[in-house]
C-alpha cells in the first residue's frame, strides 16, 4: 500500500450513517481508501491485525478513524482507550462521530484522548456538510507528528 494513500477507518454499526458518511467523503475525493467496519471489536482487530485482519501490516495504519460510540461488542470509549494506550496506534487522530450529546460522554472522550468529538446532525445537508469539513480538515489540513 502506498503510505501517501488517505486512508480512514470508519467505525460505524448504523448501515444508513456509515452510507450517508462514504457519500459525503467520496464528493470531497476523501473515500478512496476507506475502510468501515461495523463495531468496535472488528475495529479493534483491523488496527491491531488480529481476527479476520490478522495478514494485514500493521504499520499501515489509518490517516483518521471516524469512531461512533454506541455500538455493539465492544463500545467506542473502549476502543478509544484502547488506540490511546498502545505506542502504535495512539498518534493516529480519533474524531468520535456520534448522536450522543451526552457530557458524560464528552467529558470521558477526551479525557482518554479524543482529538475531536462531533455530535451527528440529524439533517441531511448538515450532516454532509459536517463529515465533509471534518474529512478535509483532518486528512488535508492537519499536520500529525511523524
Amino acid at each position: 500500500m502506498d503510505l501517501d494513500e488517505i486512508e480512514i477507518l470508519l467505525v460505524e454499526d448504523n448501515p444508513t450513517d456509515a452510507e450517508l458518511t462514504i457519500r459525503a467523503l467520496k464528493k470531497k475525493n476523501l473515500a478512496n481508501n476507506l475502510v468501515w467496519v461495523k463495531d468496535g471489536a472488528e475495529a479493534l482487530d483491523f488496527l491491531f491485525a488480529t481476527g479476520e485482519y490478522a495478514d494485514r501490516s500493521e504499520e499501515d495504519l489509518p490517516k483518521l478513524v471516524l469512531l461512533d460510540l454506541r455500538m455493539p461488542k465492544v463500545d467506542g470509549l473502549e476502543v478509544l482507550q484502547r488506540i490511546k494506550a498502545d505506542e502504535r496506534t495512539r498518534k493516529i487522530p480519533v474524531v468520535v462521530l456520534t448522536s450522543s450529546k451526552e457530557d458524560k460522554d464528552i467529558v470521558e472522550s477526551y479525557k482518554l484522548g479524543v482529538n475531536s468529538y462531533v455530535s451527528k446532525p440529524v439533517e441531511f445537508d448538515e450532516f454532509t456538510e459536517a463529515v465533509s469539513t471534518l474529512g478535509l480538515y483532518w486528512i488535508l489540513l492537519n499536520k500529525p507528528p511523524e
